[in-house]
């Protein structure tokens, strides 16, 4: 072997043999107030190399021909902010040297505190590159799940249950399309705090892969809503959801209710409804009420619209699903069975044709800072004990920043409403955050902290250029209901 061929296998042996931590140098991108790393955070130099922080902030940098010297880096962070130099530019200045951190405060203009992903692959890619120990026991691959859509969760058999929509796998765009279910742990049984993640344990197949969770023959992606636990007359629990089989976001194939089967541990299906049900079923997020007349579910799609008495018969009869709807007759909000749903669209054009007084309006929710229309898509709704009110967390449709992407808090004093102002909590410019979901379980200190997450994608948001590891995932928020900027919602 030539000297000069020995020199090359030599300089070759760290890429073979693997990099280790002082290899790279490591960018930790922090909250300025609170000094904990951010996630989603996008670092860009001149030449359009774009990194983007894991969970816990940190960015692994080993770029060759870019090391010890000097590097501009353009920063974007939504919900996040840096002051802009003398030519509009947003970034900083480093010099990569390998073995070295350097630490950038950023500035959180959102009111909720962006944590985590929660789902997906490389969830802390660079933490693990740095040789930092991170808090999921798998923290870059488990069940093949590097994407996962839209949340569902009940408390069951002393754990958390949970279910996700369409799950992307590593060996083929077409992943799981028949729903995928987790099991987690509370925190105060062994599981994490939900600031640093939840450790799901995926059910999954022979292959180590997660599992259909309601298998069918017939083709076309299955997804579960309305997730919920219901008592049958022998006080035996059940766990019920609606499901529909879809081929395209376009066209519905069938839908219907249906029920984890103990025994196989997947979800079968129960009734197969006509297309005339259009609501008399389980959907949106579902939330128990116990009240005077009894103990009902209702769902939050986000306004909660529709409910059905809390037992494993009601649950199954479509006749026992009652709507709330406008009643002219009544001049009033009345919940019956024979009319649908009045929405916050039907709810606008009533009072522009003059057929329901304003003051009436259950729905017409304006920004507390501008009064600006707020048009809401999905969410959820929970009683918060600190606030002693209603509180939704929803997604806004049509946002000026993000057509799917801005989140807003509101208040009502019952879950009916009237839900009149809300405040922007997250903005996700130019991106998605569709069907967020607030789990009261999580919440801290009597209600005062809250966690909600939901899914960040380019879907729907005009973006043709994905954030690689977080598209298509699971993101964590807190909320601190005690923040001063709240106020303008708040309903005393």
């Amino acid at each position: 072997m030539s000297f000069r061929r020995l020199l090359l296998v030599l300089s070759c042996l760290p890429a073979l043999l693997g990099a280790a931590p002082e290899d790279y140098f490591g960018i930790h991108v922090v909250d300025e107030s609170t000094g904990r790393g951010v996630p989603l955070v996008t670092l860009k130099t001149t030449n359009h190399i774009a990194l983007t922080t894991d969970s816990a902030g940190w960015i692994a940098f080993d770029e060759p021909g870019l090391m010890n010297r000097q590097v501009y880096f353009s920063v974007e962070c939504p919900g996040y902010a840096l002051p802009k130099d003398g030519f509009g530019f947003v970034g900083v200045r480093l010099t990569p040297v390998a073995g070295k951190t350097v630490e950038i405060k950023v500035l959180r203009t959102n009111i909720a505190e962006r944590l985590c992903r929660l789902t997906g692959q490389g969830i802390y890619r660079d933490s693990t590159l740095l040789g930092h120990e991170p808090p999921l026991p798998s923290p870059n691959l488990f069940a093949d799940v590097v994407g996962q859509d839209s949340v569902q969760v009940v408390p069951w058999k002393g754990r958390y249950f949970w279910i996700f929509g369409d799950t992307l796998r590593p060996n083929y765009p077409l992943g799981n399309y028949h729903s995928t279910a987790a099991w987690s742990d509370a925190p105060d049984k062994g599981g994490l705090d939900p600031e640093h993640g939840i450790h799901f344990e995926y059910i999954t197949d022979e292959n180590g892969a997660v599992a259909k969770m309601l298998p069918v023959e017939e083709p076309g992606a299955v997804w579960l809503f309305g997730m919920h636990t219901v008592k049958d007359a022998a006080s035996k629990e059940h766990l019920m959801a609606h499901f529909s089989r879809w081929r395209d976001l376009g066209k519905r194939l069938e839908h219907g209710l249906a029920e984890l089967d103990e025994s196989t541990g997947r979800f079968q299906r129960t009734t197969v409804l006509g297309d005339e049900f259009e609501w008399q079923h389980p959907q949106g997020n579902a939330v128990l009420v116990k009240g005077a007349d009894g103990d009902w579910i209702y769902f939050s799609t986000p306004f909660c619209r529709t409910r059905v008495k809390a037992n494993y018969d009601s649950v199954q009869n479509t006749s026992a699903y009652e709507s709330l709807a406008w009643s002219e007759e009544h001049g009033d909000y009345v919940w019956q069975q024979a009319l649908k749903p009045t929405t916050q669209k039907d709810e606008e054009k009533l009072i522009t044709d003059k057929k329901m007084p304003a003051e009436k309006a259950r729905m017409q929710v304006v920004d507390a800072q501008t009064g600006k229309a707020v048009h809401l898509h999905a969410g959820s709704v929970h009683w918060n004990k600190h606030r002693e009110r209603w509180v939704m967390i929803a997604v806004q449709e049509g946002g000026a920043d993000s057509y799917l992407g801005e989140v807003w808090y509101a208040e009502a004093k019952q879950i009916e409403g009237p839900w009149r102002k809300a405040v922007k909590i997250a903005t996700h410019p130019k991106y998605s955050f569709y069907n967020p979901s607030h789990h009261a379980f999580f919440d801290q200190q009597e209600g005062r902290l809250i966690y909600f997450q939901g899914t960040y994608a380019e879907t729907f948001s005009g973006n043709p250029i994905s954030t690689p590891r977080y598209d298509y995932n699971q993101i964590m928020y807190r909320l601190d209901l005690d923040d001063e900027r709240l106020k303008a919602a708040r309903v005393d």
